[in-house]
């Protein structure tokens, strides 16, 4: 039979001995692990933006899309009410001054318009006929204050002659002293009629300026009348491009209601959106260019809108010089504004997702190839560089892509 023998304590020792030197190690092997920095992942070189920093000068620009608008826009009104009768010329079309863009009809003003000119006609009748009495009357009293100077030199004659013949005792007192008073009566009635006479001659322009003034007014009726009358055919009233006719034939528009818009397309201005975060610098008189995609033209900044719409502010630009060949109104064009020159910085692109005056980590290549991220203090932002405050030095090479896809890393490998 089998005779089971008592384990070996030297075994036993042996083994745990063994057990406890793999734990170790195995704990060893962990805490090396666990302290150990994560791997640098790989990324393709050429899908990311490199930009090497640089130090001198910038220029701070901004830039917007907008389109050419005529500095010389006008809106021709209707001076009356009436109907649409017929539409001339359409949009697009170029115009001379006077020419019809469409024609307006009225019966009412054509009647309102008869009236005015027979009233016309009788003020002016009336004027005259009062000319031609007023004269009338002046001549009729020339012709008493004529008799009355007759009949007071006669008295006068009569009077020195019966002084004469007193002396002689050939009249008598009585007949001298009624001559006399005969004389002084006509005399006075002499003075009056000199008086009146200069009276009504000097009241002849009072009498007639009120009668002128009717036919004055009746005047200016009747041209206002004719000049509603001619507007019912709408004209340029300068040479242009027709750009809108906002009625339509049939349609009934009252005094004020805009017809057609004509504007002058040799005076062109851009008008550009710029966004709200980038035009806080922007001021009146700061040079700028337009690109209208066949060519640069300069020009300077004339207005800003107070207004904010839809997270842009307009910007309106004088064009200087020559317009580019295609530069009509309404073409979509490019702005971009100087804001100012800024002499001795440090500067690098614009990266994907900072913003100027803030703090933001960008990832700075090595000579190895390994890209370590730094923080950095970014200040001035133009269009396509941004200022470096603090971070990077002259000559840095920084990765400027989105780098969100590897925002857990601290180090990554360029392939």
């Amino acid at each position: 039979m089998d005779i089971q023998l008592p384990p070996d304590p030297r075994k036993r020792t042996k083994r745990m001995a063994m057990y406890a030197a793999g734990g170790v190690a195995l704990l060893l092997v962990v805490l090396g692990l666990a302290r150990m920095k994560p791997g640098a992942p790989g990324v393709d070189r050429s899908a990311l933006w490199i930009d090497t920093v640089k130090r001198g000068p910038m220029v701070r620009e901004v830039r917007g899309t907008g389109t050419l608008v005529p500095e010389d826009i006008r809106w021709i009104s209707a001076t009356s009410s009436g109907t649409v009768e017929r539409i001339v010329l359409r949009p697009g079309r170029t115009l001379q001054a006077g020419e019809v863009i469409l024609e307006l009809t009225n019966p009412q003003l054509q009647q309102e318009l008869q009236d005015a000119e027979f009233k016309l006609s009788a003020a002016e009748a009336g004027l005259k006929n009062l000319r031609a009495q007023l004269e009338n009357e002046y001549l009729q009293m020339q012709a008493s204050a004529a008799a009355v100077e007759a009949e007071y030199r006669k008295a006068l004659l009569q009077a020195d002659v019966n002084e004469q013949m007193a002396k002689d005792h050939l009249v008598s007192d009585f007949a001298l002293r009624q001559s006399r008073l005969d004389a002084d009566q006509l005399a006075i009635r002499n003075d009056i009629s000199r008086k009146q006479l200069v009276s009504n001659r000097d009241s002849m322009p009072a009498r007639i300026a009120v009668q002128q003034s009717d036919v004055d007014q009746a005047r200016a009726i009747v041209s206002l009348k004719r000049r509603q009358a001619s507007d019912l055919h709408v004209r340029a009233g300068f040479p242009g491009v027709l750009q809108l006719v906002p009625v339509e034939v049939g349609q009934q528009v009252s005094p004020g209601t805009n017809l057609a818009r004509v504007a002058n397309p040799s005076l062109l201005k851009a008008e550009v959106k710029i966004p709200e975060t980038q035009a806080k610098d922007i001021q009146i008189g700061q040079s700028a260019s337009v690109d209208t995609r066949n060519g640069l033209i300069g020009g300077r900044v004339v207005r800003v809108d107070p207004s904010v719409q839809n997270g842009t502010v307009t910007v309106d630009i004088s064009l200087e010089g020559t317009l580019p060949k295609g530069a009509r109104p309404d073409l979509s064009v490019d702005g971009t504004i100087e804001l100012e020159r800024l002499t001795n910085v440090l500067y690098v692109g614009v990266p994907a997702v900072a913003q100027e005056q803030s703090s933001t980590n960008l990832f700075r290549v090595g000579a190895d190839g390994i890209a370590i991220r730094v923080q950095v203090k970014l200040g001035r932002a133009s269009v396509n560089a941004i200022e470096v405050l603090s971070g990077l030095n002259a000559g840095d090479q920084v990765i400027l892509s989105d780098t969100s896809a590897v925002g857990g890393y601290d180090r990554i490998r360029l392939q």
